[in-house]
């Protein structure tokens, strides 16, 4: 299976490949969540370079018992909330590491757009992966293909009050999910 988020973190001091491999476990995930926020591929990866160099900075904060995609996430919001407000996208971590700005290319621009896109209905899938079958399908079909409760009911053979609480049941799940540290 390889090192945990953990082991990679407290590697990252010694051994600049232990992050690198950090970095390309989450960084699909972090495209795709910073991307569908701001839908802006330019902003995008500047929020995404100031999100992992935050991360690297306080990787000794990290906590075994978080998982790194969750935590990534978290750090990810404060800088889009913080860029919101000033107007701008934070810099000061990317600064204090003395990161270079990189020069985006209209490719690379398209290729982030890309991997928002299929990122997007990764993430979607892997949420939804979590929860039970007939939960599963029931939140599929009313949210994301927007059937109604009565042609659900009739397609999986049950009442609509049963989808109605596979449905609550399903969301509830998946917001405690998105908000605890797993």
């Amino acid at each position: 299976m390889g090192p945990t988020d953990l082991e990679l973190l407290r590697r990252a001091d010694r051994d600049p490949d232990a992050f690198v491999a950090f970095y390309d476990r989450h960084e699909r995930a972090i495209v795709a969540y910073v991307g569908a926020l701001l839908r802006d591929p330019d902003v995008t990866v500047d929020v995404v370079a100031e999100t992992f160099a935050r991360a690297f900075q306080s990787r000794a904060t990290f906590r075994d018992e978080a998982s790194g995609r969750a935590w990534l996430l978290g750090i990810a919001r404060h800088v889009v909330l913080a860029s919101w407000r000033r107007g701008r996208v934070e810099h000061e971590a990317r600064r204090e590491l003395q990161m270079r700005t990189l020069a985006m290319s209209e490719e690379t621009l398209r290729e982030v757009e890309r991997m928002v896109l299929e990122s997007e209905e990764a993430v979607v899938a892997t949420w939804l992966s979590d929860l039970p079958a007939d939960q599963r399908e029931a939140v599929r079909r009313r949210v994301l293909a927007e059937d109604d409760y009565a042609a659900i009911a009739a397609d999986l053979d049950c009442s609509e009050a049963v989808v109605r609480q596979r449905v609550s049941r399903g969301l509830a799940t998946l917001r405690r999910n998105r908000t605890e540290p797993r």
